[in-house]
């Protein structure tokens, strides 16, 4: 039996672009006749079998948007579906949301799933495993092979797509700011590994908020949570880490917290330790939840605007798969011809809640 080989390697192996095997293999009266052949022989000595991917996308149409996101509890990425299936079933496109689990291997299994026949397009924001490994092949494979991507939130510079993002870096600036404005002197971070794109953005805004003020960086009042803990079923670990942080830093008066489970989970073990929320401490967290609503006392946050990030998304997906034939040519060949990306980036506001002055 000979072996299988996709369509990538077929371009590969007769230096050809991927863009030029799938018009051969369709007869498409734009390649040559001897490269075509040529194609078609070689293609069929190894047993190639399309996949669907790899179809044009005019005679592959499902009208459906496939949604993979890391998580699925937490509001933000609920409120970026919502944006995304607002205006998909708007513009007459259904929507299929996948899971990764901040998964690498589980992002890649379903991606090959929803892009078997599946769906027209993806809107994704990247696992935590993924960015940790920095192996984005699974992304590049399925744009080159004819399939547009829109990243969302987490997204790295190393995929050639549209991409949507919050302004993480001025969205710290404002929280840490609003803090000094409010007398507080020493300001702590509660922040992610900083191979997360968003919590680093979120530090640097943190630092560059006290040298814009005249306040000196104090590396001890950083702390960094192992982001391979899976801190909403070991909450006892992670209210550990934050009690053994206070008790180190008696002093704080502020705290800044990239997401809000950091936030909430900030004032719970505060609040045992003795302080009073907001006279002895202020605190500010990030993405505007169910949590910072109801956490007590509420939270002040940095809000992300996720149904309009979701919103946006998919108007940039469904421009892509609506664009005009010679538009999508260029841009899924693999020349220099690329059209241009788009980077949307939506801006925050802090929501003022009891946690503050």
């Amino acid at each position: 039996m000979k072996k299988k080989i996709t369509l990538k390697q077929i371009a590969k192996e007769l230096d050809v672009s991927v863009s030029t095997v799938s018009k051969a293999l369709s007869n498409s009266k734009e390649i040559s006749e001897d490269t075509t052949k040529k194609i078609q022989a070689f293609a069929k000595l190894y047993n190639y079998k399309p996949n669907n991917i790899a179809l044009s996308l005019k005679n592959r149409k499902t009208r459906t948007i496939g949604i993979l996101i890391p998580e699925i509890v937490h509001h933000f990425f609920s409120t970026v579906i919502r944006g995304i299936e607002r205006v998909a079933n708007r513009r007459g496109y259904n929507v299929i949301v996948g899971l990764s689990n901040e998964s690498f291997t589980k992002e890649i299994i379903n991606m090959e799933m929803l892009a078997n026949g599946s769906i027209d397009g993806f809107i994704l924001s990247i696992s935590k495993e993924t960015l940790l490994k920095q192996d984005y092949h699974h992304f590049n494979a399925t744009i080159n092979q004819g399939m547009p991507i829109v990243m969302f939130d987490r997204v790295v510079n190393e995929v050639d797509c549209d991409k949507v993002i919050v302004d993480d870096f001025n969205g710290a600036v404002k929280a840490v700011k609003k803090l000094i404005e409010n007398n507080c002197k020493n300001i702590a971070l509660i922040t992610t590994m900083d191979y997360v794109s968003v919590g680093r953005l979120r530090t640097q805004g943190y630092l560059e908020a006290l040298q814009n003020s005249g306040i000196v960086a104090d590396s001890n009042l950083i702390l960094k949570i192992d982001d391979s803990l899976d801190v909403e079923n070991n909450l006892e670990i992670l209210e550990a880490e934050i009690a053994q942080f206070f008790k180190s830093n008696p002093n704080i008066d502020g705290v800044f917290a990239v997401n809000e489970l950091y936030a909430v989970s900030a004032m719970k073990v505060a609040r045992k330790l003795g302080f009073t929320i907001p006279e002895d401490l202020q605190v500010i967290g990030f993405t505007d939840g169910v949590l910072s609503k109801h956490a007590t006392p509420s939270l002040t946050t940095v809000s992300q605007h996720g149904q309009k990030m979701g919103e946006q998304a998919a108007n940039l997906l469904i421009e892509r798969l609506e664009a005009e034939d010679a538009e999508t040519e260029i841009y899924f060949t693999n020349n220099d011809r690329k059209r241009d990306f788009i980077k949307v980036v939506i801006e925050t506001e802090i929501i003022e809640r009891e946690s503050t002055k």
